[in-house]
């Protein structure tokens, strides 16, 4: 039998207490629960090691059976059990994304033919063309991965390659690297995701072997996308045009470098994603455009739901666009956003809420768990939450309600916009530099001038561009893009040219993250005098940043490149070659200088074959390319000196300490202390399902 457990009166009182502020409060916690969600899926990519299936298998059981005890408790009781409930739920889903979307990648560099279907085409941080090919075939190799990408080097352009090319090409392809640096971000495992199972390049031509085919949907739509962009780059000349084509299909493969490095300096990067503001734009135009053509026909508007009718138009605009743009992970979390706002409608619910927030947050983290630790996911959701909380605070306020009555009427569009800018700027900072390594001076006034503009002008005229493209007449909707493109443009070149227009920002340590999620996760979720607590995780985690230190030795995954710390900054071994390992070194030391101008600080010095730079202890580093014969200056090193030697073929015929660096070795980093070096490897962490075999 059981026994009932008699509390004390006070204790009962507490209990009671605090079982009624959780019912009172139920609704404001509801919306805790994507957050708690993924924590639990974040918990697992930060899991030292792989968990078991059977481990999981066992979460499963427990989450479930602590979901089932929900239905049985109330109060206090409800909240407490919630909360280990939906980290596991969060954990098990992740866990169980990552095993099912597994694919074969390649074990080993291959240096040989390979035949593909060309899914699409995009270009690489260094403006190469890249091509994405499914079911690929390489000649000599049995176990071939599901895709693949490769690199066109010797090519300004793709030429007539377009999504539905077979084409083979002699490439040299590999499995994706790991991260360049102990604690890097991992490249691995975001192609394990993608079920990217190799990348590579090739100097040869890409040759077409078989007619094109578009029998699947993915690639018929890509196609359409690619003959699209190409249309709209017709209609809308130069870097306007590239953009244009961007923000419209998701096609990027025209724009300038330059033109990307000037929005990113200006915090208008998220202009050229298509992204929530985009399709937030294009669902906002299509329903008042919709609703204000109805309302023009009295009979229709006085007997007929047209604010659920111009949903309807607006919903199935925005599944044309996600469908149009090729479907991105971002244009998804953009279109669930969205989606969720316009069903809201239909149920004669408020459109943006805090929940609807958090519902669409919830189905994005259930159906993408890796999304909780990508940049887009934190931006985007900062950004949205942010502004909710804002305009929800604001309606409580009776001078923003006046409604024709005072000034504010009046100006509301042009507070709203300001108030937009500022909320948004100021809730991704903390996400931007952390994930980005950079922060911009005058985003704020960028945001003011360019966001107006895609909202009034280009994401209209594009609309309409589109539509009336079929007709023939969409040049005056083309021009007026265009001329809207430009000016956005040149304020993002303008103001890119100021003085400390940007500056970098040291890799801040990983519990810098978590932390500005739950302090903007307390600013928004709570009301009151409580919104202050968010407050404390900001501080905590500027405090913990503030003292993030770099390593004073980098050695690259394959050793050739070496990154010593000096007064300057960090001296490269190598000003070309490496580039993507040298740009990230640099970017996560908070420099802003190029591999070249890094490549020429003093710090090294060359001598006979080898080059030395120092420590700040004193110890010399010694890096040679030598196969089989001992370079004379690497003899005079001291026990306590460091020897980098990629290609050394022999045992080591010299004093001091030799790092294992080549093939398979991974990235190094050292750290000198008090009580010496502390040597770092990232391939000393705990083997993960994409880092298995590699």
């Amino acid at each position: 039998m059981f026994r009932t457990v008699a509390h004390p009166p006070t204790t009962r009182r507490v209990i009671d207490r605090l079982d009624d502020a959780v019912w009172s409060a139920r609704r404001r916690l509801a919306l805790w629960i994507p957050f708690v969600f993924g924590a639990g899926a974040a918990l697992y990519f930060a899991w030292s090691g792989e968990p078991g299936a059977g481990q999981l298998w066992a979460l499963a059981a427990a989450t479930l059976l602590g979901a089932g005890l929900l239905a049985w408790t109330g109060g206090a009781r409800l909240a407490a059990l919630a909360v280990p409930v939906l980290l596991g739920l969060g954990f098990v889903d992740a866990g169980f994304r990552a095993r099912t979307v597994g694919a074969p990648v390649l074990s080993s560099q291959f240096d040989g033919t390979v035949t593909g279907q060309i899914i699409s085409l995009s270009r690489s941080s260094s403006n190469h063309p890249r091509l994405l090919l499914r079911a690929p075939v390489f000649y000599g190799l049995d176990d071939a991965p599901r895709y693949v990408r490769i690199t066109l080097v010797e090519r300004e352009g793709f030429g007539d390659l377009a999504p539905g090319d077979w084409v083979m090409a002699r490439a040299r392809i590999g499995p994706p690297g790991g991260p360049v640096e102990p604690g890097g971000f991992d490249f691995r495992r975001l192609a394990w995701f993608q079920q990217l199972g190799g990348v590579g390049y090739t100097d040869q031509p890409v040759l077409r072997f078989q007619p094109r085919t578009l029998g699947l949907p993915s690639i018929a739509l890509n196609h359409l996308r690619h003959r699209l962009a190409g249309h709209i780059r017709r209609q809308v000349q130069g870097n306007a045009g590239a953009f244009a084509a961007a923000i419209l299909t998701g096609d990027r493969s025209a724009v300038d470098p330059a033109v990307t490095e000037d929005l990113r300096a200006t915090n208008l990067a998220h202009l050229l994603a298509i992204s929530g503001l985009h399709m937030g734009l294009l669902t906002a135009f299509v329903f008042l455009v919709v609703r204000g053509g109805l309302a023009l026909l009295p009979g229709v508007a006085l007997h007929h739901p047209i604010k659920k009718w111009a949903a309807c138009s607006a919903l199935m605009a925005s599944v044309g666009y996600l469908a149009l743009s090729g479907a991105s992970v971002a244009t998804q979390r953009a279109f669930i956003m969205a989606a969720v706002a316009l069903v809201a409608i239909l149920l004669d619910r408020p459109a943006l809420t805090l929940r609807s927030v958090a519902i669409a947050a919830s189905i994005i983290i259930a159906l993408r768990p890796e999304s909780v630790i990508q940049a887009g996911f934190h931006l985007s959701f900062a950004a949205t939450a942010a502004l909710v909380a804002v305009f929800e605070v604001l309606r409580g306020f009776a001078w923003w309600r006046d409604e024709g009555r005072g000034w504010v009427s009046l100006l509301r569009p042009v507070l709203a916009v300001g108030i937009t800018a500022f909320v948004a700027g100021l809730a991704t900072a903390p996400f931007a530099a952390y994930h980005f390594n950079v922060a911009t001076q005058y985003g704020l006034v960028a945001n003011v001038l360019a966001v107006p503009l895609m909202g009034t002008v280009i994401m209209p005229a594009g609309v309409l561009a589109l539509v009336l493209s079929p007709l023939g007449v969409s040049d005056l909707p083309f021009w007026i893009m265009g001329q809207g493109i430009a000016l956005v443009l040149h304020i993002a070149k303008t103001i890119h040219g100021w003085e400390g227009a940007t500056w970098g920002i040291v890799q801040a340590p990983g519990l810098v993250l978590p932390l500005s999620a739950f302090g903007l996760a307390l600013l928004c979720l709570n009301r009151g005098r409580l919104r202050a607590l968010g407050v404390i995780p900001f501080f905590a985690g500027a405090l913990i940043w503030s003292q993030a230190d770099r390593p004073d030795l980098l050695v690259g995954p394959s050793g050739r490149i070496i990154g010593v710390m000096g007064p300057e900054g960090r001296a490269l071994s190598r000003a070309r070659g490496q580039r993507f390992v040298a740009e990230s070194w640099l970017e996560n030391d908070g420099d802003l200088a190029g591999q070249e101008e890094a490549g020429d600080r003093t710090g090294w010095l060359s001598e006979k074959k080898v080059r030395i730079a120092d420590l700040p202890d004193g110890r010399r580093v010694f890096v040679s390319n030598a196969r089989s014969r001992v370079p004379q200056a690497l003899q005079t090193c001291a026990p306590d000196d460091i020897a980098i030697m990629p290609n050394w073929s022999g045992p080591p015929e010299w004093d001091c300490i030799t790092l294992p660096t080549g093939r398979g070795s991974g990235a190094i980093a050292v750290q000198v202390t008090e009580e010496g070096l502390v040597l770092t490897r990232a391939e000393d962490t705990p083997l993960r399902l994409w880092s298995e075999g590699q």
